[in-house]
């Protein structure tokens, strides 16, 4: 007899009937999301752009959830837990930066053999983009005018834009921690996008020059941050892309194009916490 030890061509012990089982395809539902991709044309390249933008919706997905979450423990005054699903939502957001060196190796031509198959459809209505931004404090009742034709998303973008975002809920517990903060910040229009404000950047900088008193809203503050910092190259590596796809066309959706997303890196979401670098 040999003593070689044979190959195992399955892993010893692996379930393999699923007759009346779950199997890792049922769990994940394989067959719902493999067949999701219905390409209008014949064009070899259109199955990318399809993945490309399904699976960052997929992504999107979770950063909501995440960002929901965080947003609710920091009104319990529970930061551990806020901490840990922030830095989730920043290691997601690396990921999208890098996906978009995938839809990169997609030059004009090739996006130009199926651009006319995308007709008026465009990130620009992208609704999860859209909860993010309104999470995150880019609010702009306009926004949500795309999606009038779906009553239920229209409902849900129309509650995220007139609830506290999560940075007036961050300068909620600032307050409730003692450190004035003007009241009409604290009580202002929601449906607004917040704008620069002198007595948050001074609790912001009592915070900074005694983080050992105020650590966590230090931590938090740097989370914020750390954020809004892989935002803006996420938003970046969009506009770069753009430009090296379709130059300065304007979208499919009718929006500016790159001019558009150009003038959204002028954006700051927490100005405050970027205008205190200079002071300290």
């Amino acid at each position: 007899m040999s003593d070689e030890k044979k190959s195992p061509t399955i892993a010893e012990g692996a379930h393999t009937a699923f007759a009346n089982e779950m199997s890792y395809g049922d769990y994940l539902a394989l067959d719902a999301i493999l067949t999701a991709q219905h390409p209008r044309s014949k064009n070899h390249n259109e199955l990318l752009f399809i993945v490309q933008h399904q699976t960052t919706e997929l992504w999107m997905k979770q950063i909501i959830h995440e960002l929901t979450a965080a947003r609710d423990a920091l009104r319990r005054d529970e930061l551990p837990p806020a901490f840990k699903m922030l830095a989730r939502v920043t290691a997601i957001m690396h990921q999208l930066i890098q996906a978009w060196d995938v839809l990169s190796t997609l030059t004009p031509s090739e996006y130009m053999g199926f651009r006319a198959e995308l007709g008026h459809s465009s990130g620009f209505q992208s609704y999860q983009y859209r909860a993010i931004e309104f999470l995150l404090g880019n609010k702009h009742r306009k926004m949500i005018e795309p999606h009038a034709h779906r009553p239920d998303i229209h409902t849900w973008l129309t509650s995220l834009l007139e609830a506290p975002s999560f940075y007036d809920e961050a300068l909620h517990l600032v307050a409730r921690r003692g450190l004035p903060i003007d009241a009409a910040v604290l009580n202002r229009d929601y449906t607004q996008a917040h704008t620069h404000d002198a007595s948050v950047e001074a609790a912001f900088l009592e915070i900074y020059r005694h983080s050992e008193q105020y650590w966590d809203l230090y931590q938090l503050a740097e989370e914020l941050v750390d954020m809004e910092d892989y935002f803006r190259q996420w938003r970046f590596r969009h506009m770069t892309t753009v430009e090296r796809v379709i130059g300065f066309k304007r979208g499919t959706g009718g929006t500016a194009g790159v001019g558009y997303l150009k003038h959204m890196m002028d954006v700051k979401l927490f100005p405050e916490l970027w205008h205190i670098r200079t002071s300290l």
